[in-house]
């Protein structure tokens, strides 16, 4: 029951005041985090790797870049920009979850980059940083899980310096019938018994696959992004819009 001064979101198909959102998805994340990137590859067969590198194609880093990585978890986007970035090039990744951030830390490439890669702990909706501090930012699906996307963006629009992108990686609304069943059929069927077999979190993983379903549009989406300041805004399709990439630029 909410009161005068509080507002419900959603947590997949749960209706919860805002206030307790935040709290859920951390305790998803940090239940599934130690299973997270191979959970990842098996819902996917690896397909969102091939997503990523498609987000690094378009983003095309380059020298001496500075790269906010929200909602980055394990390290995956932050890796790919500083490995293809080159020289002077350096990158924070800002997770909510401490133990998503702890397995980032353990993968090998964490290592090799460690002098160009910082690590925070913190909220998508007020960033601990200055404004005008980054030249990119991206979050890659993660904004979905955000309890008030609206105030996310803004914050991206806030701490980019003129000039700099914004690029958002997340599932997305398909665009074939036919296609939309069997993703239905196997994202609520096989996703949360992969989740329970492999990781021990079904209810996480149904989670995963609801709040999915609640993001909006590709369109939507995009209205969302101008609505926060960016230009030039466009998207692309990946996979038939199982997921989507947006692409934004503070000018």
């Amino acid at each position: 029951m909410t009161t005068e001064n509080q507002r419900s979101t959603h947590f997949g198909y749960q209706e919860v005041d805002e206030a307790q959102k935040a709290g859920l998805v951390h305790g998803v994340f940090t239940r599934v985090a130690a299973r997270y990137d191979l959970m990842n590859d098996l819902m996917s067969a690896g397909i969102h790797r091939v997503w990523k590198d498609a987000m690094m194609d378009w983003l095309a880093p380059r020298p001496g870049q500075r790269l906010l990585d929200v909602a980055g978890g394990t390290g995956d986007i932050a890796f790919r920009f500083l490995h293809r970035a080159g020289s002077g090039a350096t990158a924070v990744v800002l997770d909510m979850t401490e133990p998503m951030l702890a397995e980032g830390r353990r993968r090998a490439e964490a290592e090799a980059l460690g002098p160009q890669l910082d690590w925070v702990v913190g909220d998508a909706m007020s960033l601990p940083f200055e404004d005008a501090s980054f030249d990119l930012y991206t979050i890659s699906f993660g904004i979905r899980n955000v309890t008030r996307i609206e105030d996310a963006l803004s914050e991206a629009y806030r701490v980019l310096r003129p000039g700099g992108r914004l690029m958002v990686l997340e599932f997305s609304q398909v665009t074939s019938a036919p296609l939309q069943q069997l993703y239905d059929l196997y994202s609520f069927n096989v996703i949360p018994a992969m989740g329970q077999a492999v990781a021990g979190e079904r209810d996480s993983y149904q989670y995963l696959v609801e709040s999915i379903r609640r993001f909006p549009d590709q369109d939507t989406f995009a209205a969302m992004i101008r609505a926060a300041g960016f230009e030039q805004v466009k998207y692309r399709n990946l996979s038939m819009g199982v997921a989507a990439l947006h692409s934004g630029w503070k000018l």
